[in-house]
């Protein structure tokens, strides 16, 4: 009997989405509302960087201080200007399942070619009920399924046994962790098909490393040539290229994801560097202070992105 192959898994499988994916912020004018055209002009930009997809309306999106409405508006200006370049990936979690619904609907409407679904938050449901969360929604749907692990905002995981159920359903597909549990991830990996993304920029390597497709990021905003350097390095198995991407891009990730929250850094840096006009975002979210500032420039004046950055 001739040989059978399977096709390759874990990094080197083909990605449903793409490897390099930006959780893209929502460009907003100084009196706060939606900048429709920057909106437009920074997914083209990313694009031109040399993304694979973004990730409209997630985290740092900002949609959770967004109306609906402007969330749909956002996922449409998106998917016209760069839909036919890039796969766009709608964020439409909520910690309300009927408001999930809702928000998938308009995307799905909209033709995007995936959604972002994150775990409830606030509710604290049990298993069980993360589990119906994620069914009634892939259910409700065609478009494809990531499921976003993210303990640290959703006050709760999906454990491996959860993934393991999900993972049966054809709509689910993908999962974005931001957990960085190792182990639990490798459990679900061995028993599943679902492809996993990075949810932590600092550590693409290692999460490749040991079986993601690729990465969606914050700091790819301010650092993209470098990012797509480390994923394409991983993917051509040229480890001592990735190692060294990995610690150029150290000092871009703490100015971007630890000095204040991601998606106030990165309009901030983003400003810097002549991309947006405004760096403004909305309450809870205030602007940096002095000394955060201080902090971010420091971080980004010794890194390899110094030469970007408006003096």
């Amino acid at each position: 009997m001739p040989e059978t192959t399977t096709p390759p898994q874990g990094t080197f499988a083909e990605p449903i989405f793409g490897r390099l994916l930006t959780a893209m912020v929502t460009p907003f004018k100084e009196d706060g509302s939606v900048d429709e055209s920057r909106t437009a002009e920074l997914a083209q930009s990313l694009v031109d960087d040399g993304h694979d997809g973004l990730v409209v309306c997630g985290t740092t999106g900002e949609y959770s201080t967004m109306t609906d409405e402007e969330n749909e508006k956002v996922f449409r200006i998106v998917k016209e200007a760069v839909g036919e370049q890039c796969k766009v990936i709608a964020g439409v979690g909520s910690n309300d399942t009927a408001h999930t619904l809702h928000l998938a609907s308009l995307a799905e409407d909209i033709g995007v070619d995936g959604l972002l679904v994150v775990t409830p938050y606030y509710n604290k449901p049990t298993q069980a009920g993360v589990a119906a969360h994620f069914t009634t929604v892939a259910n409700a749907v065609k478009t494809p399924v990531m499921l976003y692990d993210i303990p640290g905002r959703a006050g709760i995981p999906i454990l491996p046994a959860t993934f393991e159920k999900l993972a049966t359903h054809e709509n689910i597909v993908a999962v974005k962790d931001a957990k960085a549990d190792f182990a639990a991830a490798t459990e679900v990996m061995a028993a599943t098909d679902l492809q996993y993304y990075s949810g932590d920029d600092g550590l693409t390597l290692p999460w490749m490393a040991m079986g993601a497709v690729g990465l969606v990021g914050v700091t790819t905003h301010i650092a993209p040539a470098l990012f797509r350097q480390l994923i394409d390095a991983v993917v051509a198995q040229d480890l001592s290229t990735a190692q060294k991407l990995h610690l150029e891009i150290a000092p871009i990730v703490s100015a971007t994801m630890t000095r204040v929250p991601g998606c106030v850094a990165a309009k901030q840096i983003l400003s810097w560097q002549g991309k947006l006009d405004s760096a403004t975002v909305r309450l809870p979210h205030v602007d940096p202070t002095d000394e955060e500032i201080a902090l971010m420039r420091a971080d980004l004046e010794k890194s390899s992105v110094a030469s970007t950055l408006i003096r």
